[in-house]
C-alpha cells in the first residue's frame, strides 16, 4: 500500500513548484526600474505580469536596468478595454532625453470605444525624428496579448505585430540612423491627450480611471552596452526582411496604414526627407 503524504507536505510541494514557476518567469523586478504605479502578478500559466496604471495623479513605466546596441525585443500586451482616448501605451527603446537622443517607438494611441487602437512607429537618429507610418490595429488588443516586437540591427529597424513584419525603416549611409548610442528598454502608459486621440480633439475621460495595462513575456536578445552579444545573435543582426514580409508590409500599408510622414508635404515644405524617394 502506498503511503499517504501529509496535507503539509502536499502544501510545501505545491509552493515549490509555484516558486520555481515565479523565479523562472520574474523578469519585471530582475530586469527593470520602475516608476508610478506598476503591479505585478503571475496569470494561470505561472507568466509575470507587469500592470501599469494610470489616474489623474500620474502615469507609470518601467525601464530596463542595461542598455542595448542592437538586438531584438519582443514583449506582449493587452491594451485598456473600451474608451481608451487619449491614453498613450508604448513599448520603446531611447538613447536618453538630450536633443541629439536615438529612439524607436511603438506607442499604441486610445480612442473612442468602437474605434480602432492606433500604432505609431517611429524612428528618431540623432535627434531628427518625425518620421511615423501609423497603423489602425485590425483586432481588439484589449481583447487578449498580442506580441510587439522591434528588430534593431545595423542594416534596418524592424517592427513585428504577432509575428507579421508591418515596417522597415532602412538605413543609408548619408543619413541618420541608430548606430553608436546604447539605447534602454521602456514601457510606459501616460496621459497624451494633448495630441493622441484625433489630433487632440478627444482627451482622456477620468471617469474610466484607472486605467491599465498588462505586459508579459518580455524578450531581449541583443547586445548590451559595453559587453558581448549573445550566441545566435546572428539571426537578428543581419536580418532583412525576405519577399514574403515584404508582402505584409504592403498587406499592412494598402489596408491599415493610417498615416505615413512621406505622404504628409504639408509638414515638409521644403521637400520630403530624403529617404522617401530611396525606400
Amino acid at each position: 500500500m502506498a503511503a499517504r503524504r501529509s496535507p503539509l507536505a502536499l502544501l510545501a510541494a505545491s509552493l515549490a513548484v509555484l516558486a520555481a514557476v515565479a523565479s523562472a518567469d520574474s523578469w519585471l523586478y530582475e530586469k527593470f526600474n520602475t516608476d508610478g504605479t506598476v503591479r505585478a502578478d503571475y496569470d494561470a500559466s505561472g507568466q509575470q505580469v507587469a500592470m501599469l496604471n494610470l489616474d489623474r495623479s500620474s502615469g507609470a513605466g518601467f525601464n530596463s536596468k542595461e542598455q542595448y546596441l542592437y538586438g531584438e525585443f519582443s514583449i506582449q500586451m493587452k491594451l485598456i478595454p473600451g474608451n481608451s482616448a487619449g491614453t498613450v501605451s508604448c513599448f520603446y527603446l531611447t538613447s536618453g532625453d538630450s536633443d541629439d537622443h536615438d529612439e524607436i517607438d511603438m506607442e499604441f494611441m486610445g480612442n473612442s470605444t468602437g474605434q480602432p487602437v492606433v500604432l505609431n512607429t517611429n524612428v528618431w537618429a540623432s535627434g531628427d525624428g518625425k518620421k511615423e507610418h501609423q497603423f489602425d490595429l485590425w483586432f481588439d488588443p484589449a481583447a487578449d496579448y498580442h506580441n510587439y516586437t522591434i528588430i534593431w540591427n545595423p542594416t534596418n529597424i524592424i517592427f513585428k505585430v504577432d509575428g507579421n513584419v508591418i515596417r522597415c525603416f532602412k538605413r543609408y549611409a548619408d543619413l541618420p540612423y541608430p548606430s553608436s548610442r546604447p539605447m534602454a528598454l521602456h514601457a510606459t502608459l501616460w496621459d497624451g491627450s494633448y495630441w493622441a486621440t484625433e489630433k487632440g480633439k478627444v482627451p482622456i475621460d477620468w471617469s474610466g480611471a484607472p486605467f491599465v495595462v498588462s505586459y508579459r513575456s518580455y524578450s531581449a536578445d541583443a547586445c548590451v552596452s559595453g559587453g558581448a552579444c549573445p550566441a545566435g545573435s546572428d539571426r537578428w543582426m543581419n536580418k532583412q526582411p525576405d519577399a514574403a514580409e515584404w508582402g505584409t508590409i504592403k498587406w499592412a500599408e494598402s489596408n491599415y496604414m493610417r498615416y505615413n510622414y512621406c505622404e504628409d508635404g504639408w509638414r515638409f515644405p521644403q521637400g520630403l526627407p530624403a529617404e522617401c524617394s530611396r525606400s
